[in-house]
């Protein structure tokens, strides 16, 4: 039986501040009901919405989380721990730079940095079944991503040793989250040593195909990238747990194409935009998800070079609407049908 997509919801990461209404999980659920959204998506990174160690400990305050939200007029829809699945694998290159993501007690500690990272997604596990959700999103964190352009020329095996290691260190996080029924939706992004369809492939593999680790699916990036977003849904619908809904533009030049030639984000010649200001075909998302009866989110993130967040927000929640298909429970030409009748089979087939 075919299913519906749920939404519109919100990842609130963007939006969240120290100012009203976006400065606590209470008033910045009202402003997202506000707008239309039915569902948000919560950074666990965040302590001015979100407690990650007393949402793992206490199922009386996941409670209290649930019904507040639905006081609200919104579901929680998936935990994000995008920051801390970053830090869970790390080339040296980017050390100093990926220390902001942690408390300043293991900055330049690279190793106490993952243990706590690993600890932070062990957590997410817990809050997210006390939460009674299905799916949380998250990063890979890569080590072979400095390595990503073969010049110079590749050591043979420092792909294989960098997929191996970035297996070994899911893998036991990946087993909790088995634990509690939960999956790992992975962001495919450029940066993660998991950035399209093939690596996520090998890291698959690496993993002997764990049945936690799956995709959030976020078209956004496969349109810098010039990968083929809907055929990757062909390919991987079965994986696919949570959704993104991003929109991005590639307008390759004479000057820059997709490495955008160290711009800033207002003139690359890939960059994000608001929901409808892109180029990416969301109907033919939105039918195809539909098709393979993909039931979970439709999730705003908003990030654009150009238009204001609280826009795009407002402009997000009817767009994401719109684009939710209600799903036929018939078929069109039934009226043409009719039952089976063996002997008129056989009659038209002459047998």
């Amino acid at each position: 039986m075919a299913t519906n997509i749920k939404g519109p919801a919100i990842f609130l990461a963007q939006f969240a501040g120290d100012a009203a209404p976006f400065n606590s999980l209470d008033s910045i659920t009202k402003w997202a009901a506000s707008l239309g959204y039915k569902g948000v998506q919560i950074p666990t990174w965040d302590g001015r919405l979100f407690d990650l160690k007393k949402a793992a400990d206490s199922k009386t305050y996941c409670d209290e989380l649930n019904g507040m939200a639905k006081k609200n007029g919104v579901d929680i829809t998936e935990l994000s721990t995008h920051l801390q699945g970053q830090l869970v694998a790390v080339n040296p290159a980017y050390d100093e730079a990926f220390d902001a993501f942690a408390p300043a007690a293991v900055h330049g500690k690279p190793k106490e940095r993952q243990k706590w990272a690993t600890e932070q997604l062990m957590l997410a596990a817990k809050a997210a079944r006390n939460l009674g959700l299905d799916a949380t999103v998250s990063f890979t964190g890569a080590l072979a991503w400095p390595y990503v352009y073969p010049w110079p020329q590749r050591p043979a095996g420092l792909i294989e040793t960098a997929f191996g290691e970035l297996a070994k260190r899911w893998k036991p996080i990946l087993d909790a989250y088995e634990d509690v029924g939960v999956d790992v939706g992975y962001e495919i992004h450029p940066g993660e040593d998991v950035f399209d369809g093939a690596t996520f492939e090998m890291f698959l593999d690496a993993l002997k195909g764990h049945k936690r680790a799956q995709i959030n699916y976020d078209p956004s990036h496969f349109v810098l990238m010039h990968l083929d977003y809907l055929s990757f849904i062909d390919i991987y619908h079965e994986r696919i747990c949570a959704f993104h809904v991003k929109d991005a533009e590639l307008n390759p030049t004479g000057r820059q194409g997709v490495y955008s030639g160290y711009q800033p984000w207002i003139n690359r010649a890939g960059r994000f935009r608001s929901l409808g200001d892109g180029q990416v075909d969301f109907g033919s998302i939105f039918s195809k998800l539909s098709q393979y009866n993909y039931s979970s989110w439709a999730v705003l993130e908003w990030e654009c070079c150009i238009k204001h967040p609280e826009q795009g927000a407002a402009e997000g929640a009817p767009f994401i609407e719109s684009h939710i298909i209600r799903t036929t429970e018939k078929a069109f030409d039934d009226f043409a049908g009719g039952k089976t009748d063996q002997a008129q089979i056989n009659r038209l087939l002459g047998l």
